[in-house]
């Protein structure tokens, strides 16, 4: 399968005089594994001098982005993601390919930290030098998956990786997140049958592109096999998200390495159906929503950190939990105060 190709997301305008970043930027189109590294510690640091230099270090690297497949992997508890990924990823660099895994994993909400243990679970591709694995922490961004894994996806394929995995944590709305950031969203699911979507969101059913059972080994062979037959009639009573292509349910087993060359071409089919233009136009798509979104991140970050919201906030909230004033009020008047100063700070 051949990496998919897309013209980078914008042409930098701008020179970059920094020569830390200037080396960095080279040493990481090398190829360098702690170049890699490096770069996306700065890009998910939340420190505004390492903001700016971030966003520079990313203006210098996008003529080397976009030519990489990416692919959101999902699944249910137990449906063994990990060991899915590991072995797929393997498989891939089996095929000459470079891979990168992006685990977002879950955070505490009280205290930040986050589990971050996929590369202990994924020991064989995390020693393959063709592999790059990085567990993210979610934070508090919104649905569930770090904010800066987009940025992270564009430093990956800059320094060489063609196949992007990008694992969600698989709660809450991360899967929606996953899903717009990526060109194919790929749901593993057990054997079981049909009646196990409707235990499923329905949201995230009618998110992928593919389906693949996964375990059909041993004893559970014959019943993956039944339930391939039983998703794809559950399936056919879903919208398809496209009328060029209809959702196809595949298996494999992880534990034996099989079924991923049925994998690999459902993927490369998928791609084969949007065709250049349409790959082109749904990233153009996603690069609008990432814009959007950073503008939400950011007027959210500066309303927050506004002095004169922050001395009424408390007051406000106390207000509104007490059924003193409606919720739409205290936003309009916070908000209203926001704008306020911000058109003090520039008057022009």
């Amino acid at each position: 399968m051949t990496s998919a190709q897309s013209s980078p997301e914008t042409t930098p305008n701008q020179t970059i005089d920094d020569p830390q970043l200037v080396k960095l930027a080279e040493q990481l189109r090398g190829g360098s594994r702690r170049a890699l590294g490096r770069a996306i510690t700065l890009v998910e640091s939340t420190r505004l001098d390492d903001r700016a230099r971030a966003e520079e270090l990313l203006q210098l690297l996008l003529p080397e982005t976009g030519n990489s497949v990416r692919i959101g992997i999902s699944g249910v508890p137990g449906v063994g993601k990990s060991t899915f990924i590991e072995a797929f990823g393997l498989h891939l660099i089996d095929q000459g390919h470079r891979v990168a895994v992006l685990a977002v994993d879950p955070s505490s909400r009280r205290t930040g930290g986050s589990i971050l243990g996929d590369k202990t679970r994924m020991e064989l591709l995390s020693r393959a030098p063709e592999a790059f694995i990085r567990p993210s922490p979610t934070g508090h961004s919104l649905g569930g998956v770090a904010r800066r894994t987009r940025e992270v996806m564009l430093l990956c394929e800059a320094a060489g990786y063609d196949h992007l995995l990008v694992e969600t944590v698989g709660v809450g709305q991360s899967e929606t997140a996953v899903a717009e950031m990526v060109d194919l969203f790929l749901l593993l699911l057990v054997p079981g049958g049909g009646d196990e979507l409707q235990g499923l969101k329905k949201g995230i059913v009618e998110l992928a592109n593919l389906v693949v059972v996964n375990k059909a080994d041993g004893e559970l062979k014959e019943a993956a096999q039944r339930a391939v037959a039983e998703y794809k009639s559950a399936l056919r009573m879903l919208r398809p998200l496209s009328d060029s292509w209809q959702v196809p349910v595949l298996s494999c087993s992880a534990l034996e390495k099989t079924g991923f060359e049925t994998v690999l071409q459902g993927i490369t089919d998928h791609l084969e159906a949007l065709g250049s233009e349409g790959l082109t136009a749904k990233r153009n798509a996603q690069a609008r929503a990432w814009m959007w979104n950073e503008i939400d991140e950011e007027l959210r970050a500066a309303f927050r950190n506004d002095s004169r919201v922050a001395a009424l906030l408390e007051q406000a909230e106390a207000e509104v939990t007490q059924g003193r004033l409606p919720p739409g009020r205290a936003a309009q008047d916070l908000l209203q105060v926001f704008l306020d100063s911000s058109t003090r700070k520039d008057p022009q």
